[in-house]
């Protein structure tokens, strides 16, 4: 057994042992299901970073960056990440309000629904299925290339590492290892992102470096990496799809089931909010650092097949062994955070939002829970077994999904008093159907879609056109009336000057946070980028105006905006229910 083997090997059997001691404090359902509804704000971070940062992120989009494209996924973090904003300050502190179990469950009682509830609970059987399987295989990829064991005993090692410990614990063992997951990858990202750049001599000798290489022309550049042999044909193109990216996943971020389900676990509302600031921060630092490390590989190797073992192979050829270890038990650990996530959410739409029967004793319900989560387990594996990877189309393909079915109504579920039973129904229906076929075709060379017209857009104007459109032939019930308007009754803690007065901080940080970060991009990404690439005037100046400086002023702009939204909505918010 080598260094790297042993390494993840210790990992899963620490999170087995610390999984398995959450379990026992697992007393009822609610334990199970939501973690008690008592988590603070460090294990809601923990498990929104962990849940959000995943084997695809490692592998994937590290994969896709190192192929010439990290510009894109830099750039998008901003609207990425405001996501978590938006969805903590406009839907995921109301949701908590409601004391669902799941999202699923929250929208179907929103329109006394049982059709949204199955509709939703089976959106989140097969997409968030997928995802289990993705990040299952790239957790196994991982393991198999870097230890003795085969693909399929590193498939069924991984399996079994998070199932030991979610099976017995739900909720409340994930948050936890979600968190101690979170913290090791976080720390560890930054420890390989520092070896990269030590091979290419250091963060600014890299980056003039990047500016002027022959294998991924552009590859961090405002210009990007485009023409006949690229995804696209023309800068244009890159950043209208850049931008399209940015929504949907900032709308992935803000309602998807497997981030906005986090908050019915929260503790009060202030941890939600203050939640949502943070994890901002937190991933408009941690992607970037991961990506451009992605990029930085190209200099040392710009012929790693497949692209989705650049990071690996930085981890076995640019670092020591303990540090090598150390990165690729971090990658296993992100996939088994997010795996375990995955798997809970699937488990609990069966028990919970399929499977309805009020006659069950809250003991059997969490049997059952048990039982489902066993079962999806297995089926996930069974289907990786027979599914050749394909991390990052995967997952490129299930996030706007849920982005174009569950985003306009997830919003419109608290803020519209139009929407109707038949139209919150049809509409995520027509999104989700819309948005899947479109891309499947797409992905098959079937039909070609102009950047403009994205699977993600179209299903989004299906499904809000369908929500609008039915809407107006019918009308909202008394009882959806009744329960939306409950929603909109501010809990008591938030008449808690003091903790009102430390909530309000949140956007502050924020806004100085997004100041801060283009300053530094000016001086560490900006100037050296112009050094290499020789941008100066005939008199020998820099240019003031670049595309890479428009992008670094953007990119602090729109986090600060973000920040200051966030502080009118709550000064205002907070003031009223003081």
């Amino acid at each position: 057994m080598n260094a790297y083997a042993l390494g993840i090997l210790i990992s899963l059997l620490v999170y087995i042992v610390i999984g398995n001691w959450a379990g026992r404090k697992v007393k009822n359902l609610d334990d199970f299901l939501v973690a008690g509804r008592r988590a603070p704000t460090a294990l809601i971070i923990g498990t929104l970073v962990a849940s959000a940062v995943g084997t695809n992120s490692f592998l994937g989009d590290v994969g896709f960056s190192y192929s010439g494209y990290a510009q894109v996924i830099i750039f998008a973090v901003p609207l990425n990440v405001l996501g978590y904003v938006a969805g903590s300050l406009f839907f995921g502190r109301y949701i908590r309000r409601s004391q669902s179990r799941t999202v699923a469950e929250f929208l179907g009682d929103r329109f006394s629904s049982p059709r949204i509830r199955v509709f939703a609970a089976l959106t989140v059987i097969v997409g968030l299925g997928a995802y289990l399987m993705t990040v299952t295989q790239g957790s196994a990829l991982v393991i198999s290339k870097v230890t003795e064991f085969s693909y399929i005993g590193s498939l069924c090692a991984v399996w079994l590492g998070y199932s030991a410990f979610t099976i017995y614990s739900g909720s409340r063992g994930v948050v936890i290892t979600d968190t101690i997951m979170f913290v090791f990858f976080t720390i560890i990202s930054f420890l390989a992102l520092s070896y990269i750049l030590d091979a290419g001599g250091g963060w600014l000798e890299t980056v003039q470096k990047l500016a002027v290489q022959d294998a991924r022309p552009g590859v961090i550049g405002a210009e990007g990496y485009t023409g006949e042999n690229a995804i696209w044909g023309s800068a244009t193109e890159m950043w209208i799809w850049c931008g399209i990216f940015s929504v949907s996943w900032g709308v992935v971020f803000a309602i998807s089931p497997w981030q906005s389900s986090r908050y019915l676990m929260a503790r009060n509302e202030h941890v939600v909010i203050r939640s949502g600031f943070i994890v901002a921060i937190v991933m408009s630092l941690v992607w970037p650092a991961l990506n451009f490390a992605g990029a930085a590989i190209v200099l040392s190797n710009p012929d790693i097949e497949p692209i989705a073992d650049a990071m690996i192979w930085a981890a076995i050829n640019l670092m020591p062994i303990l540090a090598g270890s150390l990165l690729l038990t971090g990658i296993v650990a992100a996939g088994l955070s997010s795996a375990s996530t995955f798997l809970t959410l699937v488990g609990f739409a069966i028990t919970n939002d399929i499977r309805r029967d009020a006659g069950d004793s809250d003991a059997r319900k969490l049997r059952l829970s048990r039982i489902a989560i066993l079962g999806v387990g297995v089926v996930a594996l069974a289907v990786a077994l027979v599914v050749p990877p394909s991390i990052f189309w995967i997952t490129s393909f299930v996030g706007p999904s849920f982005a174009a079915s569950w985003g306009p109504i997830a919003f419109m579920s608290i803020w519209s008093k139009r929407t109707t039973e038949a139209g919150a129904f049809w509409g995520m229906v027509g999104g989700f159907t819309s948005c899947v076929v479109s891309k499947a075709l797409v992905m098959m060379g079937l039909i070609s879609l102009p950047v403009i017209l994205d699977p993600l857009v179209l299903g989004s104007l299906v499904g809000l056109s369908l929500i609008v459109g039915v809407s107006r032939f019918g009308e909202v019930s008394e009882a959806e009336k009744e329960y939306r308007q409950s929603l909109h009754t501010a809990p008591p803690e938030l008449r808690d000057e003091t903790e009102n007065r430390r909530t309000r901080i949140m956007p502050m940080l924020l806004m100085a946070w997004g100041v801060i970060s283009t300053v530094a991009l000016i001086v560490l990404y900006v100037r050296p980028y112009q050094l290499g690439s020789g941008l100066v005037t005939e008199q020998g100046a820099y240019v003031v105006w670049s595309g890479e400086l428009v992008a670094a002023i953007y990119y602090g702009v729109a986090l600060s905006a973000g920040g200051f939204v966030g502080h009118v909505v709550l000064k205002r918010f907070l003031a009223k229910n003081a």
